[in-house]
C-alpha cells in the first residue's frame, strides 16, 4: 500500500472554546514574532551605521524566524478552527523543507556568527581584511544553502519510500514521522540522519570552540571583556535557547508517543518555533547598544512625529 495522496495531523483533544482561545494565544504569538523581527530587520537595514558583518548577520537570524514561523502558524491556526486536520502530500513536504531549513539555518547563521565574533576579538586588526563584502556574501549563503540543501537530500530519500499509513502524531509535518510510516526498511534515510546530525553537531563544537577562544582572550584584555560582555553574550543565549528548544524536540521524538501527557508532549514539539523567534530580536534589541538606540530612536520618533 503507498498511500501518498494526503496525512492527517494530530487532533487536539479540547473542545471548541478551549481551541478559540489557543486560535487567539497563537495568533497574538505570531503577531508578536512578527512585529519584533521586521522591525529589527527593518532597524537595520535603514540604518547604514549597522550595515557591518555582525548586524547583517543578526538580521539574517530575524529573516530565518520569520520564514521557519511561516511554516507553522498559519497552518496551525487554521487546525484549530477545523473540522478536520487533513494536509496533502505536497503541502507536507513544503512545510517539512521550510521547518526543517530553518531549524538548521539557526544552527549555521550561530555558526557564522560566532566565527565573526572570534575575527573581531581575537585578530581585531585583520577583521577588515577578513570580513569583507565578498566574505560576507559567501557566509550568508552558506547559512542558508547548506540547511536548504540537507533538507532536501532528506525529503527525496523520504519521497522514494511506499508508505502504508498517513497520520503524523504531532500537530505539524516531520520528517521523521513520515520515515516511520515506511512499508520498507528505511536504513538509507538512517544512515543519512545520522550523517547530517554529525554534520551540525560538528558546527555546534566550532561555536564552542570559538567562544572558549574568545574568553580566554578576554581575560587578557578589559577592552576585549568588555566588546565580549556587549556582543557574545546574546549569542551565548541564543545557542543556549536554541539548545534547550532542540533537546525538547529531541525528547518528544524520542519519548514523548508514550510517557508524556498530550499537552507537554504538544509544547515539546512546538517550543522551537515559540521561544528562539521572539527571543532572539528581544536579546538582541535589548543587549546590542547600538540596534538598542537605534531602536529607540526610532520609538522616539514616531512618538513625537505620528504622521512619519
Amino acid at each position: 500500500m503507498d498511500n501518498k495522496s494526503q496525512f492527517t495531523l494530530l487532533e487536539m483533544k479540547e473542545s471548541m472554546s478551549i481551541k478559540y482561545t489557543y486560535f487567539a494565544l497563537s495568533l497574538s504569538v505570531y503577531l508578536v514574532i512578527i512585529v519584533f523581527n521586521v522591525t529589527l530587520v527593518v532597524t537595520i537595514l535603514m540604518e547604514k551605521t549597522l550595515h557591518e558583518p555582525m548586524y547583517i548577520f543578526l538580521c539574517n537570524l530575524c529573516i530565518n524566524g520569520l520564514f521557519g514561523t511561516a511554516g507553522f502558524y498559519p497552518k496551525f491556526m487554521y487546525d484549530l478552527i477545523s473540522d478536520t486536520h487533513v494536509v496533502s502530500y505536497s503541502e507536507c513536504f513544503l512545510q517539512v523543507f521550510v521547518i526543517y531549513t530553518s531549524a538548521l539555518c539557526d544552527i549555521t547563521t550561530l555558526t557564522v556568527m560566532a566565527c565573526d565574533r572570534y575575527v573581531a576579538i581575537c585578530r581585531p586588526l585583520d577583521y577588515h581584511s577578513v570580513m569583507t563584502n565578498n566574505t560576507l556574501m559567501k557566509l550568508i549563503l552558506f547559512s542558508w544553502l547548506l540547511p536548504a540543501c540537507s533538507t532536501s537530500a532528506g525529503l527525496l530519500l523520504t519521497n522514494r519510500l511506499p508508505l502504508c499509513g498517513s497520520h503524523i502524531d504531532k500537530l505539524y509535518c516531520d520528517n521523521l514521522s513520515m520515515v516511520k510510516l515506511s512499508c520498507e526498511s528505511a536504513i538509507i534515510n538512517n544512515i543519512y540522519g545520522f550523517f547530517v546530525i554529525v554534520v551540525y553537531a560538528s558546527l555546534v563544537i566550532l561555536i564552542f570552540y570559538s567562544y572558549s577562544k574568545l574568553i580566554t582572550a578576554c581575560m587578557k584584555s578589559t577592552e576585549s571583556k568588555t566588546k565580549f560582555m556587549h556582543t557574545c553574550v546574546p549569542h551565548l543565549l541564543s545557542l543556549f535557547n536554541f539548545a534547550v528548544a532542540l533537546l525538547f524536540d529531541t525528547m518528544y521524538v524520542r519519548y514523548g508517543s508514550r510517557d508524556f501527557p498530550q499537552s507537554l508532549r504538544n509544547f515539546l514539539a512546538l517550543e522551537f518555533l515559540i521561544i528562539p523567534p521572539i527571543f532572539n530580536p528581544l536579546i538582541y534589541g535589548l543587549k546590542l547598544t547600538e540596534v538598542r538606540k537605534r531602536l529607540l530612536r526610532a520609538v522616539k520618533v514616531t512618538v513625537t512625529d505620528p504622521l512619519l
